[in-house]
């Protein structure tokens, strides 16, 4: 199983980000813990200044922007 971050402040691109990912894991056949982040603090321990942000099994994988299908499919394969 993946775990999955999303990391921002709850806005629509963040709460997009989350719902993509989990429709692609789903669409995959991929278990994943999918969790928004959206403590201040947290965010900048990864080092984040773009948000929305994704972590993959703790590595930071995306920042920035929603990250598109063929980046997911690698983070998630």
């Amino acid at each position: 199983m993946k775990i999955i971050k999303v990391l921002g402040s709850g806005c629509a691109k963040c709460t997009k980000t989350a719902e993509v990912v989990s429709e692609i894991a789903k669409a995959l056949n991929i278990e994943v813990d999918i969790s928004k982040e959206t403590d201040p603090e947290v965010i900048m321990s990864y080092g984040v200044m773009r948000t929305p942000a994704v972590v993959v099994d703790e590595n930071l994988v995306h920042s920035g922007s929603i990250p598109n299908r063929q980046d997911i499919e690698k983070w998630l394969s």
